[in-house]
């Protein structure tokens, strides 16, 4: 009998277990995928560390977190810079000084904010009634038209003019010369991968990979005393509100014969005409010099129940359904909801962590 069923071997579970373990409570970790890590997992390949879900970088203003994720690998301090290549064209993200030289050759941010102003004032938008007027009248037409418009198309398998403004309210547009996409104090990747970082949270933890829970509920139900589920809730309650709403991604992988391809960690590719949203060549977030080098296109894709959920789709409708479910899960003594598919939230590393160890303490003290 364990005091601890955790379903999923990611970053919420795993700092759940870390923490259980160090007070003596027993853990069985049970993870469908065959390895642990869950979305943050990284491979090596070719001396590479491969980043298989997407690009990781963790940043956080909360030292406190720095601090707590530093006992288990050291970060090497790499900024997140992205560029964009818009056809022949290429810019800096996020939004700032540099974006709007390369657009328009301005040099200061008064004259970039005349201009910006300017197309706005062209369009007169009153209240916007979708994501391309929203987007407009925020950053104007130059901006949304090349690194905006087709970008967020394929991020979303809509047209601009059909999703909601909401989803777009807030564009971070900077008029400093700053290329750092995140504002956090404390930024890197952890030196050798993340899932150095997962072994030894796990470690005190029994651990059963290939293993469906939904396959096996009744009898993994049965030996622990509660469960902590970081799977999708609406899954757990068999549906019985309805199918919350997901975006799902995937990847073509690649090992290329050059030692440097796009000499950036991540290229973002706003045309629609592209199909991949952007290409990460993952030895850049370690500064590597290995002879070969690893690429991956990433491409936005419609979801099932046969896909992996990664974005929520926090609209009226869904997160209306999932506070069916978060009723139901209040009254439910035996099982604790956490992650980005438990709470129907889409979470950064950090506040994963901070989540996993407010319920660790919450539950264990």
């Amino acid at each position: 009998m364990y005091n601890f069923l955790i379903v999923g071997s990611g970053l919420f579970g795993s700092v759940f277990a870390y923490e259980a373990n160090k007070i003596g409570k027993t853990c069985l970790v049970v993870e469908k995928r065959n390895h642990i890590g869950g979305n943050i997992y990284t491979e090596n390949v070719e001396g590479i560390n491969v980043h298989k879900y997407g690009a990781h970088i963790f940043h956080t203003n909360n030292k406190e977190i720095w601090q707590y994720m530093n006992q288990f690998a050291e970060f090497n301090g790499y900024i997140n810079s992205p560029i964009a290549k818009y056809k022949d064209e290429v810019f800096n993200l996020p939004f700032n000084m540099n974006t709007f030289n390369q657009l328009w050759g301005v040099r200061t941010p008064e004259e970039a904010k005349a201009k910006i102003y300017s197309e706005i004032q062209s369009v007169n938008i009153g209240k916007p009634k979708n994501l391309e007027e929203q987007a407009i009248k925020s950053v104007g037409t130059t901006v949304y038209q090349k690194l905006v418009k087709g970008y967020t198309e394929k991020q979303w398998g809509m047209k601009a003019t059909e999703l909601p403004d909401f989803i777009i309210k807030r564009i971070p547009v900077r008029f400093t010369y700053n290329n750092n996409y995140f504002n956090d104090i404390y930024q890197g990747v952890p030196k050798g991968g993340y899932t150095q970082i997962i072994e030894k949270m796990l470690r005190g933890s029994d651990v059963i990979l290939n293993c469906d829970y939904f396959a096996n509920r009744e009898k993994l139900d049965k030996i622990a005393e509660k469960t902590i589920f970081t799977g999708p809730i609406d899954r757990y309650y068999d549906y019985c509100f309805g199918e919350l709403q997901y975006r799902s991604l995937r990847f073509e992988t690649e090992v290329l014969d050059t030692n440097n391809y796009q000499g950036n960690a991540v290229v973002n590719y706003t045309e629609y005409e592209v199909p991949y949203t952007r290409i990460i060549e993952h030895k850049h977030f370690e500064f590597g010099n290995q002879a070969k080098t690893v690429i991956s296109k990433e491409f936005s894709d419609t979801w099932n129940r046969n896909k992996e959920p990664y974005y929520p789709i926090n609209n009226e409708k869904n997160n209306k359904l999932y506070e069916k479910y978060k009723e139901l899960a209040n009254k439910d003594y035996k099982v604790v909801f956490g992650g980005r598919l438990g709470e129907y939230k889409y979470y950064d590393m950090n506040i994963v962590v901070e989540e996993a160890l407010k319920c660790a303490r919450k539950l264990l003290y």
